[in-house]
């Protein structure tokens, strides 16, 4: 019984549908930058995903559409943590340039470029915090739509790749491309 349960711990995981707990079903644009869980097939024991996303890599290991998104999430949090830290440390600065000295000073030319420090990571939150969420989600959307019994698998072949208008005759025309796979 002991060797079965190491043999089953290697075990390549199998090919089946993972799900995304309610909760974070409903993340979206900019949402709050925690830890996803997902279940694996029928199962409604959600596992950790981890901060980066590793723990679900193994899942997703045949398929490269969705490593590549998991890959720009494990991005995204990395660039959301080195935020956290220029934006911790400039407080920490700013806090230690004012209770430096005698007399309190609260905006001397090196507070200034302190400040603009903090308030230019705090924008780049903005930007970075946007769309972290959508490339877990996209990560398992792709991994579920490359899975035979997907039904999604047929309308996502089908959809056009490019929509746009032209006008080759002086008349404006609806263009649309596809690209078979």
């Amino acid at each position: 019984m002991f060797f079965g349960a190491a043999h089953a711990q290697n075990a390549q995981p199998s090919k089946s549908i993972i799900t995304l707990s309610p909760e974070d079903k409903d993340r979206d644009l900019g949402g709050e930058q925690s830890n996803f869980y997902f279940a694996v097939g029928k199962s409604t024991d959600y596992q950790n995903a981890g901060f980066f996303g590793q723990r679900l890599r193994p899942y997703l290991a045949g398929n490269s559409a969705a490593l590549g998104y998991l890959n720009s999430y494990r991005r995204q949090k990395a660039l959301f943590l080195g935020e956290r830290l220029v934006f911790a440390g400039s407080v920490g600065f700013y806090a230690q340039q004012v209770l430096a000295g005698d007399a309190k000073v609260y905006f001397n030319d090196k507070q200034k470029v302190i400040v603009g420090v903090a308030a230019a990571s705090l924008l780049a939150n903005i930007f970075i915090s946007r769309n972290t969420n959508q490339h877990f989600k996209r990560a398992v959307e792709e991994y579920n739509s490359g899975l035979p019994t997907s039904y999604h698998n047929l309308l996502r072949r089908l959809s056009p790749t490019a929509v746009g208008f032209t006008a080759p005759t002086g008349r404006p025309q609806l263009a649309i491309r596809w690209s078979l796979h």
